[in-house]
């Protein structure tokens, strides 16, 4: 089961995309030094197709794509939410994860981050970093 906090347009985590981000909670890794480590909780609320049909609606023709943010504890049902959202919105599909391993259902993705935060090595932006993202 997925559960989400937040959710905001974000123009720098996807490359040229006006993106939805929704940070999810339950969040297994624990990262030392991790920008939000309330997300490790289980708080919030059940995202379901329902739920994200609620968020996403208000912002259908405004964004071109929807990235969670997190939901390492269930690589399944992020999964689902990808054939979801491609299958009903002409929209890209983003994850960032902490995980090592991609998506099996790799065809609903349009971008995957993968890579546990190493703050010795920094984010995306640090040339050091062990964190990829991948464009499909």
């Amino acid at each position: 089961m997925l559960k989400y906090y937040n959710y905001d347009i974000v123009f720098q985590e996807i490359p040229d995309e006006v993106t939805l981000a929704i940070n999810l909670t339950c969040c297994p890794n624990r990262c030392e030094g991790c920008h939000s480590p309330h997300l490790w909780e289980d708080i919030g609320e059940e995202l379901t197709a329902d739920e994200l049909d609620a968020i996403l609606v208000p912002y259908i023709g405004r964004i071109t794509c929807v990235c969670l943010m997190g939901g390492d504890n269930d690589k399944s049902a992020v999964e689902t939410m990808a054939t979801y959202v491609k299958s009903r919105y002409a929209l890209k599909f983003a994850w960032y994860s902490g995980r090592e391993d991609f998506p099996s259902n790799i065809k609903d993705f349009d971008y995957v981050k993968l890579g546990r935060y190493d703050k010795d090595r920094g984010g995306l932006k640090n040339p050091n970093t062990n964190q990829r993202i991948y464009c499909f």
